[in-house]
Order: C-alpha cells, then sequence, then structure tokens
C-alpha cells in the first residue's frame, strides 16, 4: 500500500469527524455549538486537502476511485459513529450494508492496484 492510500483513508476519517460534528452542533447552542463549528471547519477542510493530496505525487490515485473510497470510508465511519455517540440502531440490515460497502472500498482499493501494475 503506498502513502497516497494511507493519506486517504486518513481523509476518509477526518469526513466521518466532519459528519459527527454537523451532528454535535444540532445537539448544543452557544459556546459549545461554537467549538463544534470550528471542529467541523478544520475537519472539513483537513479531508479535502488529504483526498486531494491523494490524487497527486508518483503514485497517484484515479480521481473516481479516490473519492469513492474517501465518500465510503466516510460512510462506514459515520455510521459506526452514529451508532457509537447517537444512539442510532443497530439493525441486521444496516450492518448487512455497511459489510457490503467495506468489502467494496476494498475491493476497489485492490482492483486499483492491480491495475497500476
Amino acid at each position: 500500500m503506498n502513502i497516497n492510500w494511507v493519506v486517504l483513508i486518513i481523509g476518509g476519517i477526518f469526513e466521518s469527524l466532519f459528519a459527527m460534528s454537523l451532528g454535535k452542533m444540532q445537539q448544543t447552542t452557544g459556546k459549545e455549538m461554537l467549538w463544534w463549528f470550528v471542529s467541523f471547519m478544520v475537519c472539513v477542510g483537513l479531508s479535502m486537502f488529504l483526498l486531494y493530496k491523494s490524487m497527486g505525487g508518483p503514485h497517484p490515485i484515479s480521481t473516481g476511485t479516490a473519492y469513492a473510497v474517501w465518500a465510503g470510508i466516510g460512510a462506514v465511519g459515520t455510521v459506526v459513529l452514529g451508532i457509537l455517540f447517537f444512539k442510532e440502531p443497530v439493525t441486521f440490515w444496516r450492518i448487512f450494508f455497511l459489510s457490503t460497502l467495506i468489502i467494496s472500498i476494498i475491493g476497489l482499493q485492490f482492483t486499483s492496484s492491480l491495475a497500476e501494475q
């Protein structure tokens, strides 16, 4: 796995964190809401920057693959954070489709690596 994939994964994690910050902003007021807004802005900036960086350098990830993997990591992370911090339901079908999303992300990474060889 080259460094661009590591950068992309970290960017996807920050995408989950900016979504969580939005959720927390809706639940708070005053200074606490302001801090969640700052967290949102920092996480959005870092997430987008890391997505951008993963598509450059000596081993760039194609735009379509990078965006799909980034969004998928963000989606998976957001669902997990929703379950842990917002008491969202854990149902068979949510976990089933979350698992298929994870398998798809791994498949995109694997097939992209094969295409580069």
